[in-house]
C-alpha cells in the first residue's frame, strides 16, 4: 500500500477544496451579512493544513492500485466532508455543536440534503450559499473534478474513477482518456446547471434564489433556501422548472455526453435504463395523482396534478425537495415515496438509491427464476438492450443489494437501540442511505431532534449512500489491507 502517495494526494485535494471557501466569503461582502470571517478562516486552515500534509510527502510519486483508489475515495470524502465543518463551527449564526456541524457538512457534501438548522430562511446569504454550494461540489464528485487534474499532480486517475462513479458497470469510458472523461462530465454539469439558473430565474425566482436552487436540483441534492423548501414560491412554473432539471439529472451523464458529442438523441431512445427510469416516474406520479383526486386532497385536479408530479420526481430521484406536508398524504403515499427513493436515479446520474439498472436487473432476474421453475431444462439468459449479460454482473447485483439490506438494518436497529421510534428510524436510515433527506416522524423536516449517537450513525449511512456501499465496505475486509 503506497500510504505516502495517499497522503500526498490527500493533502493536495484538501488544499484544492480549501478554494471552495471564497465563494461564500465573496456573497458576504456582496450582501454584507458579516460572516465572511469564518469562511476566510476556514480557507485558511484547510490551505495550511493540506499544504502541510502534502510537502513532507511531495517527492512520492507511484502508480496507485485499485485498491488505493477506493482507500483515497473514501478518506476524501470523510476528510472533505470534515473540513467542510469548520465554517459551520466558526460561525456565530448558526450557532451549532460539532455534532450538528458535522451532520450538515457531510448531508451537503454527500448530497443527502437532510438539515438539523431550523429558521434557514434567516441565515446569513453566505452560509445559504455555502449548503447549496456543498451539494453542488457533492453532485458529481469533487473527486472527479480532482481527477481531471490528477495526470498533472503525477497520479494516474482511472483507479479514483471506478472508486467513485456510481453504477454497476465502472470500466467505460466516454473518452479514451479518463482526465478527458472527467472534464467533460464537469462541462456537462456546469452547463446543466447554468441552464437550471436561467430556468428558475425565468418562472419568477431573484438571481440568488436561482443560482441556489439550481445548484442543489443538478445536484439532486434538496437543500433549499427556505424552511418550506420550493413550497415557498407557491410556483407550478418553479415546480415543473425543477422536475425536468431532476429528471435530467436523473440520467446516465454517458448518455448526455454522447448526444452533445454526436449531435444526436439515439442514444436516449435507445437505452432500457431510461425507458425503465421513466416507466417508473410515470407510473409514480399516475399513482399519486389519482390517490390524492380519490380522497380530495386538494382543491382542484390541477392542483392535486402538480402536487403529485413534484413530489414523486423530488422523492423518487433522491432530491428531497418539498412542497408541501406529504408525510401526511392519505393512505400508503408517505411510505410508498420513501420505498421510490430505494430505486433512486440511473447509473452514472448524480441520484441517489440502489439505482434503476440495478432494480431492473434485479427484476429480469427473479423473471428467469420464474421460467426455470416452469421449464428447469430450458436455458435462460438475462437481457439488457437485446445483449445478453455475464452472470458475474448479475451476481455482482445479488451481492449489491445483500450489502445494502444488510448496513439498511444494522443502522436502523442501532438507532432504535438509541430510542428513536420505529417510523422515525426506518425513514431516517432510508433517506441517509439513500441520499435522500425528509422522512417521516420526527424527521420529516429537520434532524435537530435526533440525539448525537443517532447523527453520527446517519452520517455513516450517507457515506455508505454516497460510496454505493462496496467503496466502503471493501476496508473492512483483512484482505484488503494485505501486501
Amino acid at each position: 500500500m503506497q500510504y505516502r502517495t495517499i497522503v500526498r494526494i490527500l493533502g493536495l485535494l484538501v488544499a484544492l477544496f480549501s478554494v471552495t471557501m471564497i465563494p461564500p466569503a465573496i456573497v458576504s461582502i456582496i450582501f454584507e451579512d458579516g460572516s465572511g470571517l469564518p469562511f476566510i478562516t476556514a480557507f485558511m486552515l484547510c490551505m495550511t493544513t493540506g499544504l502541510a500534509i502534502w510537502y513532507p510527502n511531495r517527492r512520492f510519486r507511484f502508480d496507485l492500485r485499485a485498491k488505493e483508489g477506493f482507500l483515497i475515495v473514501v478518506l476524501f470524502w470523510t476528510v472533505l466532508a470534515s473540513f467542510g465543518a469548520l465554517p459551520f463551527l466558526l460561525l456565530e449564526q448558526p450557532e451549532m455543536t460539532a455534532t450538528d456541524a458535522f451532520f450538515e457538512s457531510f448531508s451537503g457534501l454527500t448530497t443527502t440534503g437532510a438539515t438539523v438548522i431550523e429558521g434557514v430562511d434567516y441565515l446569513p446569504r453566505s452560509v445559504q450559499f455555502y449548503r447549496q454550494q456543498l451539494q453542488w461540489l457533492g453532485g458529481m464528485g469533487i473527486i472527479v473534478l480532482a481527477v481531471a487534474i490528477l495526470p498533472i499532480l503525477g497520479v494516474g486517475g482511472m483507479q479514483l474513477y471506478r472508486a467513485e462513479t456510481p453504477g454497476p458497470v465502472k470500466d467505460s469510458k466516454m473518452t479514451p482518456r479518463i482526465a478527458d472523461t472527467a472534464k467533460h462530465l464537469w462541462y456537462i454539469y456546469l452547463s446543466l446547471t447554468i441552464a437550471c439558473t436561467v430556468a428558475f430565474w425565468l418562472v419568477g425566482m431573484n438571481w440568488f434564489d436561482a443560482i441556489c436552487h439550481s445548484f442543489s436540483t443538478i445536484a439532486i441534492g434538496g437543500f433549499s433556501n427556505y424552511d418550506a423548501s420550493l413550497g415557498h414560491f407557491q410556483s407550478v412554473g418553479v415546480n415543473l422548472v425543477c422536475v425536468v432539471f431532476l429528471w435530467i439529472a436523473a440520467l446516465n451523464f454517458a448518455l448526455h455526453y454522447a448526444a452533445v458529442n454526436g449531435r444526436s438523441l439515439k442514444g436516449y431512445l435507445h437505452d432500457p435504463e431510461l425507458k425503465a427510469f421513466f416507466v417508473i416516474q410515470i407510473s409514480l406520479v399516475l399513482l399519486c395523482f389519482f390517490t390524492l383526486i380519490q380522497f380530495s386532497w386538494f382543491g382542484d385536479a390541477s392542483m392535486a396534478l402538480d402536487q403529485a408530479l413534484i413530489q414523486s420526481v423530488s422523492m423518487s430521484t433522491t432530491a428531497g425537495f418539498t412542497t408541501t406536508d406529504f408525510a401526511h398524504w392519505p393512505a400508503f403515499l408517505p411510505i410508498m415515496l420513501i420505498f421510490s427513493s430505494f430505486i433512486g436515479g440511473c447509473a452514472g446520474s448524480t441520484g441517489g438509491g440502489l439505482k434503476v439498472i440495478r432494480v431492473f436487473l434485479l427484476y429480469l432476474q427473479g423473471k428467469r427464476e420464474v421460467n426455470r421453475l416452469i421449464h428447469p431444462k430450458a436455458i435462460y439468459s438475462v437481457k439488457v438492450g437485446g445483449r445478453a449479460l455475464p452472470d458475474r454482473v448479475v451476481e455482482a447485483v445479488w451481492g449489491f443489494f445483500a450489502a445494502y439490506a444488510m448496513v439498511f438494518v444494522i443502522i436502523m436497529v442501532c438507532l432504535i437501540a438509541t430510542g428513536m421510534d420505529d417510523v422515525t428510524a426506518f425513514s431516517s436510515t432510508a433517506a441517509t442511505l439513500n441520499n435522500l433527506g425528509p422522512g417521516l416522524g420526527s424527521v420529516a423536516v429537520t434532524y435537530a431532534d435526533v440525539s448525537d449517537s443517532g447523527k453520527w450513525l446517519l452520517i455513516v449511512a450517507m457515506l455508505f449512500g454516497r460510496l454505493e456501499v462496496f467503496s466502503l465496505l471493501v476496508l473492512f475486509s483483512p484482505t484488503f489491507w494485505r501486501s
